[in-house]
Formats: structure tokens, C-alpha cells, sequence
């Protein structure tokens, strides 16, 4: 029953890493005005974050507790690189582009 619950607790971690990432590439995308700045910030930041955020929740909160991937690679592979190319591909292909917004002028 722990592994389960450690299993359960493992996916909802991939799946809010997932949307880190994919509200990050947004923000990048948004706030970046050249063509391939975005995709530096996505591919150097956002894993930083991520990697930070499954240090605190699997070495501090205990997330996946009894859960065993194997080694660290593959966790830090599943916890970091998975979400990072998900949220990526989610908010590039999925969500329109910026430049379709109109945004008003500011003054």
C-alpha cells in the first residue's frame, strides 16, 4: 500500500512539474522579444527550478516514499527532463502563440 500511495504522490509530482514547466515556457515566451531567447530560458531555467522543487519534495517532504525507479538518473530524468519536453510541447503546439494576443499600449 506504501508504494502505491509513493507511486500516486510520484505522478501528481510529474504532473505539476509538467505544469511548471509549461507556465514557464508561457511566461518565456511572453516576456522574451527575441526568436530564440524563450527556448535558452526554457531549456536552462526552467530544469533548475524543477530539479530544486524535486529535491524539496522527494528529500524533505518525502514524496515517493517506497518507491524505487532504480537510481537517480532515472528519477531525475522523470522528474525534470519529462516535464520540461512536456510542458514545452504542450504550450507550443496547444496554446496559441503571442502574437496573436492584441495587447493594449502602455504609456
Amino acid at each position: 500500500m506504501l508504494a502505491f500511495v509513493g507511486f500516486a504522490t510520484l505522478l501528481g509530482l510529474l504532473a505539476f512539474h509538467t505544469l511548471v514547466a509549461g507556465v514557464a515556457t508561457r511566461f518565456f515566451r511572453l516576456r522574451l522579444a527575441t526568436s530564440w531567447g524563450w527556448v535558452l530560458y526554457t531549456l536552462v531555467l526552467t530544469p533548475m527550478v524543477l530539479f530544486v522543487s524535486t529535491l524539496v519534495f522527494t528529500g524533505f517532504l518525502g514524496v515517493g516514499a517506497g518507491v524505487d525507479l532504480g537510481s537517480p538518473t532515472i528519477v531525475v530524468g522523470a522528474l525534470v527532463g519529462l516535464p520540461v519536453v512536456l510542458g514545452a510541447v504542450i504550450d507550443y503546439l496547444y496554446v496559441p502563440p503571442p502574437e496573436e494576443y492584441e495587447l493594449p499600449d502602455t504609456q
